[in-house]
């Protein structure tokens, strides 16, 4: 019977480990939903900010209850104010923005305004990333910089290898020979353009329902803009269950069935080859589960003629006994009767 045991179980165990197994071609063909991530320090927590996408009114059912304004952040004493959405493009719509082409004024994530104009400092990206602790997006691809005094002045100054005076020209010529003069965030066409880079914060006021955004500064040269934003959403989670995954309940479930197939293939297995019981039987511990059966039946057969009894009462009907037994109790009845009244008249 151990044997047996053993063999069901190195059996079940093995199917087990297959079914769990990490090279699953289901498991390997799922990937993470945009706008969210997953932890880069190994803790297992998870990122969802889908929640804080600003959507159009009309965007649809799946969008009502989601929030229909851009976020908005006040620059202070840099002098500009700052329109922006999360994972997505504004949700009022710019035209004209300078240094864009038209085909792109649709993915603009972030804006702000300076004499008129429009200048877009980054262009839609759902691209979450998780850094240690920190929760950053960025958008990239957003107006020209342009070209900041002090910059023009150090590149004029700048004195090249052979000791003569650098020039603007100069540095075009070296940058046409090198594609990677530049910085990363040059274009195909060697403009560099503004981005933007928004670290989240977990905030659990429950007050605060949707994000706050900050703006926390930019570079000397007006080219990356940096900002902070507070939101519930950016508190880490636990991932919810992927499809094609199994989750707790279906290990549990498994394990349990397991235990059961076990329980009873070893206990019909022992009883019929040892015991030589045939029929019900060869179930384990038959005279537990017959005597369970039993008192199930017996309970129900005292329920239902309790509720046949209160509908009876409810009727109006009365038990009339007869046979010996009312007899004799009617005899009973009258003999005291008769003797109460002898001791009456005596």
């Amino acid at each position: 019977m151990r044997a047996f045991t053993t063999a069901v179980l190195a059996l079940l165990a093995g199917s087990a480990n297959a079914y769990f197994s990490d090279d699953e071609p289901s498991t390997t063909s799922t990937h993470v939903p945009a706008c969210t991530a997953t932890s880069s320090t190994g803790s297992g927590a998870f990122f969802d900010l889908r929640r804080d996408i600003a959507w159009p009114a009309d965007s649809g059912k799946e969008h009502k209850s989601a929030i229909h304004k851009d976020y908005h952040a006040r620059g202070y004493d840099y002098g500009k104010n700052f329109t922006m959405n999360i994972c997505s493009s504004v949700v009022d719509r710019v035209t004209d923005v300078v240094g864009v082409d038209e085909s792109r004024w649709s993915n603009v994530s972030a804006y702000y305004m300076s004499q008129g104009n429009i200048y877009s400092i980054g262009s839609e990206s759902m691209d979450l990333k998780s850094r240690g602790r920190k929760l950053l997006l960025q958008y990239t691809g957003g107006s020209p910089c342009g070209e900041s005094k002090k910059r023009l002045e150090a590149r004029d100054d700048r004195p090249a290898s052979d000791g003569s005076v650098r020039t603007m020209e100069k540095d075009d010529e070296e940058r046409a020979e090198n594609p990677e003069y530049e910085h990363s965030d040059t274009d195909e066409d060697g403009v560099r353009r503004k981005s933007t880079i928004i670290s989240f914060h977990c905030d659990r006021d429950p007050g605060n329902s949707h994000p706050l955004i900050s703006f926390v500064g930019t570079d000397p040269d007006e080219c990356a803009y940096f900002f902070e934003a507070r939101s519930v959403h950016a508190c880490a989670s636990a991932e919810p269950h992927k499809p094609g995954n199994v989750g707790p309940g279906s290990v549990f479930g498994l394990i349990l069935l397991i235990a059961v197939l076990v329980y009873f293939i070893g206990g019909i297995f022992f009883n019929r080859t040892v015991n030589h019981a045939r029929g019900w039987r060869q179930l384990p511990n038959y005279s537990l589960w017959a005597g369970m059966w039993s008192s199930i039946c017996d309970i129900f057969i005292r329920a239902v003629s309790a509720c046949f009894r209160k509908i009876n009462r409810r009727r109006g009907y009365t038990s009339v006994r007869s046979g010996p037994s009312a007899r004799d109790s009617d005899d009973e009845a009258n003999r005291l009767i008769d003797q109460l009244d002898e001791e009456w008249d005596n």
